[in-house]
Order: structure tokens, then sequence, then C-alpha cells
């Protein structure tokens, strides 16, 4: 229980931290996990910090279900270059109000009568490069490759501890007065390791389509469905399943930052049913010289 509560101060201090600065306009990504191409200001850092609550949320390997908050959902982007940008993403802590139990493949250091768990999220580290600008008729093209690690503890039940790779193509484009309508996407592979087959693993297709539209200087609204696809026969190795979800909700420019909040669907029969996310972003100004 300490440990909880440590967790959750340290994320309301990383918002109230956030909440002490001022937000440029550049990237407008949270709530959504759909990767934009554009890239932050060169010699800026974007500080990301949300709270997330979903419900029958399940986990195969270890045979949990039940009502899953994400306290502490950050993400930390550095801008290198003109067309180079740096990012960390991941997760605080992780708590699991346990609704059933079913059987686990994997040796749990949990109590039989034990009614919640909780756990770090797996981190991962990424690059983005910006290939391209769009045009009147092509649309602005990039590249994100990425490895998450092996953070979790898989016998709390809620990560697999395991290395994964990943790279994905992104593409975008903009429409409407001043670029008021923000489309992008993704499409990439991701080298899952399977938890519990030795030298085994599934290369799983990733998707990602989103939309940003401005309705004024304030308001914009947000939407995307994402997820991955498992590409071997039937439901693919344990732990590795498909997985997708859609997002709808908003992004609120008050007091010099960027504060958003969507409501979340399950697109899959592994995905939670539904859930919500709130979170706040903040942009910071040149705080070093950047790559040229």
């Amino acid at each position: 229980m300490n440990s909880r509560i440590k967790s959750i101060a340290l994320s309301i201090a990383s918002v109230a931290l956030a909440l002490s600065l001022a937000v440029a306009t550049y990237g407008q990504q949270r709530p959504l996990v759909t990767e934009d191409v554009d890239i932050i200001p060169p010699g800026s850092m974007r500080i990301e910090a949300g709270i997330d609550f979903v419900q029958r949320a399940k986990y195969p390997v270890s045979g949990l279900t039940g009502d899953l908050t994400r306290a502490g959902v950050i993400g930390i982007n550095i801008g290198f270059a003109p067309n180079v940008e740096f990012q960390i993403e991941g997760v605080a802590q992780n708590f699991l109000s346990i609704n059933s139990r079913g059987t686990s493949a994997i040796p749990l250091s949990l109590a039989g009568n034990a009614n919640s768990t909780n756990d770090i999220g797996d981190f991962t580290l990424w690059a983005k490069i910006k290939l391209r600008n769009e045009t009147a008729n092509l649309p602005s093209l990039g590249f994100r490759f990425g490895v998450q690690l092996p953070n979790s503890n898989q016998a709390r039940g809620l990560g697999l501890n395991a290395t994964n790779a990943y790279g994905q193509v992104l593409f975008g484009k903009k429409f409407g007065p001043d670029g008021r309508v923000n489309t992008f996407g993704n499409l990439g592979i991701g080298i899952l390791t399977a938890p519990t087959g030795l030298f085994t693993q599934n290369d799983v297709l990733t998707y990602g389509f989103a939309g940003i539209v401005r309705l004024n200087k304030q308001f914009s609204v947000a939407g995307e469905v994402n997820g991955r696809a498992n590409t071997r026969p039937g439901s693919g190795p344990l732990g590795t399943e498909s997985q997708g979800e859609a997002r709808l909700g908003m992004q609120v420019r008050a007091s010099g930052l960027r504060f958003d909040f969507a409501g979340i669907k399950g697109l899959t029969k592994l995905s939670p049913r539904s859930g919500l996310t709130v979170g706040v972003t903040y942009d910071t100004p040149s705080i070093f010289t950047p790559a040229k």
C-alpha cells in the first residue's frame, strides 16, 4: 500500500510540475497514441503526463482480469534536429483490481486471496525521423523505430518482462484553412517475444489511424483507431494476441497548457472493454542548442 501511495503521489507531482509551466502548440498528440509525423522544435522538450482508467482489462498469460488504473502515463520527447526526435514512453505504475483469476501460464507471486496487484509498466525508447514534408498532393512521411524494455516483473501478473522491437512508417496530411484538420497514421511491424515459448516470437502488424480537428484556439476534437494484429494462424502465441482500441476525446488549451481527455473502447476480445484517459502536455522553449 505504501508503494501505491508513493506512486500516485509521484504522478500527481509530475502533473503539478507541468501546471506551473507554459506550453507551445506543436505536435497535438495526447490523448491519442497514434504518432504524428511532425517533429517538435529542435532544442525543446515535450513532457506528457496522464492517468488511464480501463474496465475489464485482460491478461491471458497470468489469467487475471479486472479494472486497471495506469497512474503516471509518461511521455518525454526531445527535438534533436529539424527532422529527428527522441522519445521515452511508459507507465510509472499499473494497479489492477482483480475481478477474476484463471489459469496462469507462469508462476505468480500473489496470494491466493489477493484482490489486487500492481507493477511498473514496460518503458519504450523511440527514435523518429521525418523524411519529407507534405505537399499539395502528397502526404508527409516519416519513420519511427523503438525497443520496449523489460522493466516489469512478470510474477506480479501485469507485465511480461520481455524485450520487443518496433518499426513504423508514419504519414500525415492536413486539410482546410491553416491545416485545421490534421490526419495521420502509422503502419509497421512489432517483433514480440512469446513469453511462454522458448526461442519463439510473433511478428505482428501494428496500425494507427487518427485525426484532430481544431475547432478554435482553445478546443480540438481528437479520435483514432490503434492496435496490433496477429499474423500467425489462430490467435498466435500466448501474450502476443491481437489488441486494438478506439479513442475519442478533446484537447483544451488553458493557462498556457494543453489538457486532454478521451473515452476508450476495446476492439478485440482481449482488449479492455472501455475506459477513460485524462492528461496534460507541456512543451518547453528551447533549452539546448540542437544539432544542425
